[in-house]
């Protein structure tokens, strides 16, 4: 059996949030809604311990945790949500960069047609945005700027701590998508500079169909976020539905095990990461982006395209060329072309992912195949 390596599509279910999840489907199966009974009680303590737990991975309070099916969701109640302030306060600008996840670009494209004016920022060769570029974008009717934190198919850390000081003192709403990020590289993410933060359960060990929207109080003032969606009332009126308890309570779990083995993951990652380095360096690869996440690593290599090297892999490993949103489309990557990178790098690109639950790379079966490609 080949070993899984595309964990920033999404990763595997540890056993103790797998065990948790059931627990709660079979046996503590109330609504957290129900408030007539211990069922519904049970469930309520759930998600409270779990809104504590997602909090405390980027220093927030409870109350600043709303639950969502996950980070594409969290993103268009971040940025949808602000259109109506936007209009009432003829604040219309909007800032993001040219690698962002689709789950951004296109409510942005959305907001763009209802009259917003949006500035992308550039990235170069390391796949990052210069601050100082955002410094001359701002604006006096910025409402929002829209940067992730590490991006999904390069794993280039955009330099958050930076955006957030050239943003001190400016009234436009900050927000980031961390799918990629949240709970493995979290320390950026407690800047209090940050108003409005995207996560995925499935990208950190937990379930799909599950995630946050963390919105930061500016003292005791909330986000001008609307709902963009009703029916419900749930989450403080931003987010309806019921409650999905079991969900919930795993990613809370998973949260706190991130929060406990923060370094173990991050230095298993790391060690991972350089015996792949190791082994392609032998073979001229090129790596695509530079101050990269160790839980990744896209590389091309010179004369070898990545779809025929992903069918010589297919039975050693399980890696991709991309984002898993776009894995059905032909066109090349949004993010290596905003990258500047020629057609034949960008056609060979390759991401390998991994984390916790990777024991070893398969690095020799790796470099073999793609030793045979370029013969």
């Amino acid at each position: 059996m080949s070993t899984y390596l595309d964990f920033n599509a999404t990763t595997p279910v540890l056993s103790e949030v797998a065990e948790l999840v059931c627990k709660l489907m079979l046996d503590e199966y109330g609504n957290a809604g129900s408030r007539t009974h211990a069922f519904g009680a049970n469930a309520k303590k759930r998600v409270d311990l779990a809104r504590d737990q997602v909090a405390n991975v980027v220093a927030a309070d409870r109350s600043e945790v709303f639950f969502t099916s996950g980070a594409t969701e969290s993103n268009n109640i971040a940025i949808l949500g602000l259109k109506d302030f936007g209009n009432q306060h003829n604040k219309k600008h909007l800032i993001t960069t040219r690698i962002e996840h689709k789950a951004v670009l296109e409510p942005i494209e959305h907001l763009e047609k209802c009259g917003f004016d949006v500035t992308y920022l550039e990235v170069n060769e390391s796949g990052c945005v210069d601050p100082e570029d955002l410094r001359c974008a701002l604006r006096e009717d910025t409402l929002m700027v829209s940067i992730m934190h590490i991006n999904n198919e390069t794993g280039c850390i955009q330099p958050i701590p930076l955006i957030c000081n050239i943003l001190d003192g400016h009234e436009a709403y900050l927000h980031v998508d961390a799918a990629q990020s949240f709970g493995k590289l979290s320390g950026d993410l407690k800047n209090k500079r940050i108003d409005l933060l995207s996560a995925s359960g499935h990208k950190l060990y937990a379930s799909k169909g599950v995630g946050a929207l963390v919105a930061r109080k500016r003292g005791f003032i909330k986000p001008p976020l609307k709902p963009i969606m009703f029916g419900g009332g749930q989450e403080r009126g931003l987010r309806p539905g019921t409650l999905a308890v079991p969900l919930i309570a795993g990613f809370g779990l998973v949260c706190e095990m991130a929060q406990n083995n923060h370094e173990q993951w991050c230095s298993h990652a790391a060690k991972l990461k350089a015996t792949l380095i190791d082994e392609l360096d032998k073979v001229g690869a090129m790596y695509n982006g530079s101050d990269t996440s160790p839980f990744v690593l896209n590389f091309s290599v010179p004369g070898v395209n990545s779809e025929a090297l992903m069918v010589k892999l297919r039975d050693i490993a399980a890696v991709s060329n991309g984002s898993a949103c776009t894995s059905s489309s032909y066109e090349p990557s949004h993010v290596l072309l905003a990258m500047g990178f020629e057609e034949d790098r960008i056609a060979g690109a390759v991401r390998v992912s991994w984390g916790v639950t990777t024991e070893k790379l398969p690095v020799r079966q790796i470099l073999e195949q793609i030793v045979l490609l370029k013969m």
